[in-house]
Parts: C-alpha cells; structure tokens; sequence
C-alpha cells in the first residue's frame, strides 16, 4: 500500500505594484531578460500584468522573492540601470543571508570618470572596500579576478584627490621566468615595463590620460619595482648624527638613537644592508653635502609649493638635472631645528671661552690677557669665571688676574689657565683657535653660549638695504671658521663662508702706521632661527633685534655621480621619518603620506614581504594584494604571503580581507573555473593524504605476511 506524501507548506501569494512603468520597464529589462533571470533565481512562480507583480509560493520562497524585488527597485530609484550581472550578484548576496543590503554594496562608489562608475560588485568586495578604509594595512588575498588590485588603485585614486595623502606608490615583485632581467632588451623602463603594465593600465581606468606623465613626473605617482622599494640608502662612511655627534652610518644598530628633524633623539627601529649601488653627491648652496644613492628621498619644497603652503618627497634621481629653475634654486630642503644633546661638564663657562677664542691673548707663558673697548664684555667675564677680576694694562687691554693666586703666602695656579691647558688651547694664536669637542657635542646651552660669545667679539649684524639682516663672523682659523658653521648648523641655522685674501688688501692702521696683512681671513655669514640670539653685547643685540635675522634656507645645488659603493638604508622611529645626516642635512627614506600597493604579493620572500611593510611611515596607507595559489617563486622558496598572516595575526591594525570565487567580477565562467581547480586541488590533497595513511598498512602486512612463511 503506498503513503500518501505528506502536504507540502501551504502556497500564498505575495502581490507587488509598481507605480511607475518606467521604472517596471527597467525592471523587466530588454525583452523580458531580467524577469526570465528572477524567475530561474527563486523558487516561487512570478506573473506580470501591467505594473503589478505576483508571486506564489510558500511564505519563506515568497519572503526571499520580495526581497530580491525590492533590492531591484531600490537599484533603480537610485538611478542604477539594472545588467543581468547586477541580479546575479544580489541573488547571491541574499543567498549568503548576511546584513548587508544588496542595494548598499552596489551602489557604494568609489570614483567616477567620464560617466564610468568604480564600486564594489559583490558582498566581498565591499568589505574589503570598508577595510582599506578602517585599516593601515590591509591584505587582499583571494583568486584572479576579484578586483583586488583594481579597487585598491580607486580608493588609491580617492585618497589622492581627496587630499588625505600626498603621493601613490605602487609596486609588483619582478620575478625572472627563465632568463634573468638584465639579459631582456631595452632600457630599465623598457624591461620592467612588462611587470607593471596592469598598474599602468588600472592608472589610465581612473585618471586622465594627459594628467599621469605629469603626476609621475612630480614625484606624485610612482610605479615601480619591489626591489626599488628598498633601494633609499645612504653608504656605510656616510654620517648620521647622534646626541654624542656624528658617527658612521655603518656603524648603527637597531636602538640606537639618531636625531630627528625636531632636533630630538629618535630610535633605530630598522637596517638594511642594500649591497653595492650607484651614489651621487647632493650639495646644497652654503657647501652642506652628503651622498646617497638614486632611489634615496628627500622631502624638498618648489617654489609653488611654498605658494601652496606644502612640501614633497622626491627620490635623488628624480631632481637630477633639474636642480635650478632658471637663475633660482628649485628645491629647497628642511632645515634641522635646533638639536639637543647630552649636558656635559666643562671646565670653562662656555660664553667666557667664546670670548677669549674671540678677543683673548691665551698663550701658557703669561697670564691670559683679553683685549675689548667694551666694559659690558669685560664685566661678562668676571661673572662668569669665578674668582678672576680684569685689571687694565691699558686703553683696551685686561690681564685676567687670579683674585686668589697668593693664598696662604703660596701661590695658586690662575683657574683659566688650568682651563686652557686642559683643553689643548695654551698657546693657540689667532690662526690655529678652535673650539674643544666638549663644547660642540654639549647642550644646547652650552653651544649657544660659546657662539655668542665669539659672536659678541668677533661678529656683528651685517645691515645691507631692503635685505634682513645677517651675522657676520671673520677669523683666521681655518678650523675656528668650521667649528663656528657646526655651531650654527647645530642651532638650526644655515651658514655659508668666504675667503679675504690677504694678499692685494689695503693695508690697515695701528696707531696711523700701515699693518699689513699676515693672513687670509674668513667671513662667515650666518642665519639662525627665531629663538636663537646670536649676541649678548647690548649695542649688537639691539641692532639685530630692530632687523631681524632672516629665516634659514637650505637649497639644493647641485646633484652629481659619486661612483659605487656598499650602501645600507635605516628606518627611524620619528613621527616624519626624517633623520639628520653629513652637515646637519635633514633626509629619510621611509614613505609618508603616501597611498602604498604591493601586487603579486605572492611572489615575494618573508624577508621582501618583511622589507615592504616596514618602509610604512606616518600618515601613509599600505594595500597588499595577491593569490595564494599562483606562486611563481623558484622551487623551495616560501612565499612571504602565506606566512605573513601567522607572523600578523591579532597585531591591531592590520587585516586580512579573504576574496573567493563569488567576489569574481569577470566572465561568470572565470569563478567557476575557480571553484573546479579548488575541488581538483582538494581530490589530489585526499587521495595523497589516504595513500600516506595506506602505506604503514601495508608494510605491516607484508611483514606479517613474511613471518607467517
């Protein structure tokens, strides 16, 4: 006897009206084909007549139905012109049950160009979309054709126009199939081309084609390979500034402490050997210079920069040539504030050594004597050094007397003397002063002290019409001259310096006979910043005070070749990523405010994929893009994409956005040839991980089976 099948969920109808017919038009699509695709799509029957829409079928059939009809039209009243394409995908996303609206995903636009809109198509796409906007560092790793690299060059795109970062920068690793790059024909360009071309092409989808030459040409997009990315460095012999003074770059190691462009300590939180590399020498009009190779950055101002309040990071090779802008300079580099180091003791009060290396007579054979028409200067002295008085041996001459030397009928050594002598300065003339190292790697104070106090002897303001003012300092050492330039570079400020020879100079006068001269003699002019008084002397305060002191400017000269050299690049922990290097110039070469991808991620080593992330600098935004399963690495290497993850997972910030088949958005026959490798793939994982299994069985067998003979 057969059963009667029991009865299915009871059949209702579910009534639809649209008010408007060309909405219903729209709806239907052209002959019908959306109405025939909605139909294959649910399980309830759908009639049309008119503007009204029936559907029958079971209450949750019909829910899902009215669903989809709903989404439809709401595409449509937001202006959407429905594709075949658009109800597939919001099928599928009703299917997935998640909370996100179908109509939301589909119309979330990122660009617009020429009437052509950028937005996700499916529900993993616009999570990722949401990521990159979340997030630092996001990972898109899903199959070919899930527009991995192609949204993350719109929100690239978005970001750039939007204002939120300064310059794109996008990247592939350039994985040698069969030959090596540098056997291809052509050019660099030429050979890497071929690598970069679908970046090139996705630029060309979202910018105008006339507007990319010149936003790589700035320095505003860069395309170029992985291996450039780590190519910002500097040689071994090339120095870098620390709170004790300059030491070698090659000498740095993760934790130690260089100074930043606020003129404050900042850690080493990165080094990175670079081999061998072409440098060029990078010289800045008051004769600073320091070497680098092509890739290396350096954050620089044009003249339309400063018209537009901002700056922009350039590599060395890309300003090659270009340094002058007819009879101007055309970059202009930051300038170092003023820089702290570690307080030291000194022997002598920094102000009064500045003013004996300036106008003092400290020779170890008599008392040191110090020469000034100034009681001010003099007055100075005497607060300073404690127990030493002036005694005049003349109009303008001062023995610096020991108010103490015959203490107990024995006579007691003059404390500057002692001073000198510890120094290494007894005996030094006019043409071989210097200043000691522990005042040029001391504290602010103590630098700027000694300055002054060379300043207020052997400086002035220098007054010229219509200009600001500057300083001028002259002396006849040559080291004295280079000792006061670190001083005021270390100050923040800028100085330059030229020869009066001695030769062919009028004579001068001492008392109405003609002197003639001995020596060349140097004049420094000097610019520091707001907040650093060059002068103590009243009479010269006040002038400089009444002018002001101009602001420092450093601009680049000139760039030249330098040769080869084995060079390493550092990564600092300072909020701009700047560093101070030879001669106090301010460079870096991490990536700021800057929108960065890195395609074909797969095909990076850990150590590349390690070398990428850490180039990440303030205000900056990093994509990583790639397919898991289409490694192109040789043989035996692991690929830095499938162990990032393990290496990342739980670090705030970063995510990773998982893309599948379903987020494929081109030929509807590519996801399904997704889905066929992944359960080929899957079978072949199974039939290896059964024939393993198999095997100790039958070794077991076979050994008992030759027992039993």
């Amino acid at each position: 006897m057969t059963g009667t099948p029991p009865p299915g969920p009871p059949r209702v109808q579910t009534r639809i009206t649209v008010p408007d017919s060309k909405i219903m038009v729209n709806l239907l699509g052209a002959r019908d084909e959306i109405l025939r695709l909605v139909e294959r799509s649910v399980v309830s029957d759908v009639h049309v007549r008119g503007n009204e829409i029936t559907i029958t079928g079971s209450p949750a059939d019909n829910a899902l139905a009215e669903r989809l009809f709903g989404e439809l039209l709401e595409l449509i009243e937001k202006g959407e012109t429905l594709t075949t394409d658009a109800v597939r995908r919001t099928v599928g996303m009703l299917e997935q049950g998640s909370a996100e609206r179908p109509a939301e995903v589909l119309t979330l636009n990122i660009l617009s160009r020429r009437g052509r809109t950028i937005r996700p198509k499916t529900l993993g796409q616009k999570r990722y979309v949401d990521a990159i906007d979340a997030h630092t560092i996001v990972f898109g790793i899903g199959p070919a054709g899930t527009g991995k690299t192609y949204l993350a060059m719109a929100k690239a795109v978005q970001s750039l126009q939007a204002k939120q970062v300064n310059r794109i920068i996008l990247t592939r690793p350039a994985v040698e199939a069969g030959e090596r790059l540098g056997f291809l024909p052509g050019t660099l360009n030429e050979k890497i081309d071929p690598y970069l071309r679908p970046l090139y092409d996705a630029l060309h989808d979202m910018l105008d084609p006339e507007s990319i030459p010149k936003l790589m040409a700035a320095g505003t997009i860069e395309v170029a390979p992985l291996a450039y990315m780590r190519g910002r460095a500097q040689p071994y012999d090339a120095r870098v500034l620390t709170p004790e003074g300059f030491k070698p770059f090659g000498a740095l190691r993760v934790g130690d402490l260089v100074i930043g462009s606020n003129g404050t300590p900042t850690p080493v939180i990165g080094i990175y050997p670079q081999g061998r590399k072409e440098v060029y020498r990078v010289t800045t009009q008051d004769g600073a210079s320091t070497v680098c190779c092509g890739e290396h950055l350096w954050t620089v101002a044009t003249p339309d920069d400063k018209r537009r309040g901002r700056r922009r990071t350039l590599e060395t090779q890309e300003m090659i040539g270009r340094e002058w802008r007819g009879h101007t300079r055309r970059y202009e580099l930051p300038v170092v504030a003023p820089v702290e180091m570690e307080s030291k003791d000194v022997p002598l009060d920094p102000y009064a050594l500045g003013l004996l290396l300036g106008d003092g007579c400290i020779s170890s054979r008599a008392t040191p004597t110090f020469s000034t028409a100034d009681p001010e200067l003099v007055a100075a002295i005497e607060r300073a050094v404690p127990d030493i008085e002036l005694v005049g041996k003349g109009d303008y001459d001062y023995v610096l007397r020991h108010v103490k030397g015959r203490r107990g009928g024995v006579i007691v050594a003059n404390p500057v003397t002692l001073a000198i002598r510890e120094l290494g300065l007894a005996g030094k003339r006019s043409g071989t002063k210097f200043v000691p190292d522990v005042y040029k790697y001391n504290s602010l104070d103590v630098r700027l002290a000694v300055l002054q106090g060379l300043l207020d002897t052997d400086g002035g303001p220098s007054l010229q019409p219509g200009r600001s003012c500057r300083v001028q300092y002259c002396t006849t050492s040559v080291r004295l001259r280079d000792d006061v330039v670190y001083l005021v570079q270390s100050l923040g400020g800028v100085a330059t310096w030229r020869v009066r020879p001695a030769e062919g100079r009028k004579p001068g006068l001492a008392n109405g006979r003609p002197v003639p001269y001995r020596a060349d003699a140097y004049v420094v002019e000097i610019r520091l910043p707001a907040g650093i008084p060059p002068f103590r002397l009243s009479r010269k305060r006040q002038r400089y005070d009444e002018q002001g002191g101009g602001r420092p400017m450093r601009f680049i000269d000139s760039i030249v070749p330098a040769g080869v050299q084995e060079t390493m690049c550092i990564q600092v922990a300072a909020e701009d990523s700047l560093y101070v290097t030879d001669d106090f110039l301010v460079t870096h070469n991490t990536l700021n405010d800057a929108f960065i991808i890195l395609d074909e991620a797969q095909n990076t080593t850990p150590e590349q994929m390690k070398m990428f992330l850490t180039r990440l600098g303030f205000g900056s935004k990093i994509v990583v893009t790639g397919d898991v399963t289409q490694v192109d690495l040789p043989g035996g290497t692991t690929s830095g994409l499938r162990v990032v993850r393990e290496i990342l997972e739980g670090v705030q910030d970063v995510h990773f956005a998982q893309l599948s088949s379903a987020d494929v958005v081109r030929h509807r026959l590519v996801g399904e040839i997704v889905d066929a490798y992944a359960r080929w793939d899957a079978e072949r994982e199974n039939e290896q991980a059964q024939n393993v299994r198999a095997v100790p069985g039958r070794a077991a067998q076979g050994g008992r089976a030759g027992r039993r003979r």
